[in-house]
Formats: C-alpha cells, structure tokens, sequence
C-alpha cells in the first residue's frame, strides 16, 4: 500500500513541475507578474545563512516554509520566532510550532506578517499630502501536516490562507504547499522535492477603486456623477519548485559539516541554484555559508553568512539563537534574527 502511495506522489510531484515549466518561455522572466511576492521570501535564520539551500536539510520549524515533509525530524514540540529586516524599511515577522505525533506524523502552524510605517496619501492636486495616511499589509498562515510513510522517506502538506491588504483595497487567496524528503542509501545523502504557493489567483477588491465616472463628457444634460468601480486584473501566486540534496560528509560527536543545494525553478523567475553549508562544534556552536540565486543573471542576491549557539535547560529544554546576513548589492542588506525554544 505504501509504495502506491509513493508513485502516486511522485508522479504529483513530476506533473506540478513539468507545468509550470512548459508555461515559461526561455527568454522570459516573468518577473513582477504574480501577488504576494512576499511569499518567495526565506524564512528562518538558518535557512538563510547557508544561501536557502535547505529542501533537503529542512528539519526545524521553519521546514513548514521550505519542505512540510520536513517537520517529522522535529522531536517534541519545537517553536520557532523571527524578525526579518528586509529592503526598504519593511520587516517580516515569522512565527512557527510543530508537534511530532510519533508514528502518527507530526504538525505544524505557521503565521507570517509584515510590519511597516504608515505613508501620506498624497494627489496630484495635494503632493504634500492629504493629511491621511495608509498602510499596506502582508499575512499568511497555514496549518501542515507530514508523516513518515516509511523509515526514510516522509511527505507533508501545508495549506495556507494568504492575504494583502493596500489602504482601502484587499485581496486573499488559498495555496497549498507540498514536500518529500527521501533518505537514500548513499551513506545518508537525502534527497527532497517541494512545490510552494500552489492556489488560487489574487484580486485587489475595495473601496479605493470606487470612482464617479461620466458616460458622456461631452453631454450637459447627463449624469456625471455615476458611480463605478475601477476593474482589476487576476494574478497568480508565486509558484516555485525546488529540488535539493543534503549531505553530511563529517558527523562525529563533536563534529559536524552539512552541505546542501537546492535547484529552483520559479514561476515569476528563471531558474538558479541555491549553495549553502554549516558547520557545528559540539552541537552547541554554528557557523554557516552559502551563496544564492547562483547562475541567475542580474540577481542582486549573492552569498549569505550566519552563526548560531544552543543550550540546553532544565536537562530537556533546548534554546537556540540564530543569526544570518544576506547580501543585496545595490540595496539595503538583508538580516534576520530567530529564537527557537524546544521541550
């Protein structure tokens, strides 16, 4: 029943990926042609230091954003907070849990949100300002779920509710996100799949778009004041497809280096590769590297570096500190910082 299970999976798998990739034409990036772009950005400080190549490696609570197959390799409950600085003066606030239900799978939910300042609104009769201001909001949350279907190969789900909120307008959608992490026999190299943001399209909607309009300008016996709204167009969801490889060619008790790569395959992108390592000491002390968006022409993303510390308390209550920094050439840095408690 269960290798049923796993060819159905991976021809899922194959045909979301082949899709995508037949709707993109070479020598078009599509960029800046789907909402919610905020979903393309990494989430967790560790991911990021080892330049976002953590398909394969994903096995924290952040694994709910890189690969849900991943959370089965969190034990216990794990809990993970982090504060992105990112480009022009916007943050990002990510909140992630996940529960190992034992031979049951585990769970996880997830809550991402933007925080930046107020703006004036201003006209073209008012340039300086109206005396309003506005905010424009980013939120996703999702649920997911993963098992194990057999000792070294588990797959999750993630559906998640994704909304973007502009002044007076709004507009939400529904996506699922979906994973396989796979253990092969070559001396533990894992092997994994993940296809994000795959949902429905994305419509701004609201009173801002309310207009008064004039049927006939060039009538004075007609009704100018007619009201109407201003119609907007459909976008899609930032759909990616990743395939990765983890490898740990040292692992001793006091010694540990994983290297990864991720290959990504965007729907509003062309395609790249993601490099990144991390070394411990004592599984307490991390170092971490990577470099992103590899081979991808006028990218502004380069390497990335990071470090982090784990302490036990208590005897079972484990606190981890990360950090990461993210290079973006002609734009502000990038840097993230997560606190992660786990019982």
């Amino acid at each position: 029943m269960k290798s049923y299970i796993l060819k159905i999976v991976l021809i899922v798998l194959i045909t979301a990926a082949i899709v995508p990739a037949q709707q993109t034409v070479s020598n078009v990036s599509k960029r800046g042609t789907t909402a919610a772009p905020f979903l393309s950005i990494s989430q967790g400080a560790r991911a990021s230091g080892m330049g976002s190549a953590f398909v394969a490696a994903a096995d924290d609570p952040s694994a709910i954003f890189w690969n849900p197959a991943g959370i089965t390799k969190v034990k216990g409950v794990s809990v993970l907070f982090e504060r992105t600085d990112w480009i022009a003066d916007i943050s990002y606030n990510f909140v992630a849990a996940t529960y190992n239900l034992g031979n049951y799978g585990a769970v996880g939910v997830s809550f991402v949100a933007s925080d930046m300042n107020e703006m004036n609104v201003t006209t073209i009769e008012e340039p300086d300002g109206t005396g309003e201001t506005f905010k424009a909001n980013d939120m996703a949350i999702s649920i997911a779920y993963a098992i194990n279907l057999t000792d070294n190969f588990s797959i999750g789900f993630n559906p998640k509710f994704i909304q973007q909120t502009l002044w007076r307008m709004s507009a939400s959608a529904f996506a699922v996100d979906m994973g396989v992490q796979y253990i092969t026999p070559f001396d533990g190299i894992v092997l994994a799949m993940s296809i994000s943001n795959f949902g429905t399209k994305m419509k701004l909607d609201g009173n801002s778009a309310l207009v008064l309009y004039d049927p006939d300008p060039n009538s004075t016996g007609n009704n100018d004041m007619i009201p109407a709204y201003l119609q907007t167009e459909e976008w899609e969801l930032p759909l990616n497809f990743r395939v990765g490889l983890a490898y740990e060619p040292i692992k001793t008790d006091m010694h540990k280096l994983l290297i990864a790569f991720d290959a990504a395959h965007p729907s509003d992108n062309y395609e790249s590769v993601n490099i990144g390592g991390e070394y411990s000491f004592n599984d307490m002390f991390f170092v971490r590297g990577g470099y992103k968006s590899l081979f991808l022409e006028d990218s502004e993303e380069s390497y990335t570096f990071g470090a982090g510390i784990k302490q036990t308390l208590l005897g079972n209550v484990g606190l981890k500190i990360d950090y990461s920094y993210g290079d973006f050439g002609r734009l502000n840095n990038v840097q993230k910082f997560s606190l992660s408690v786990s019982f």
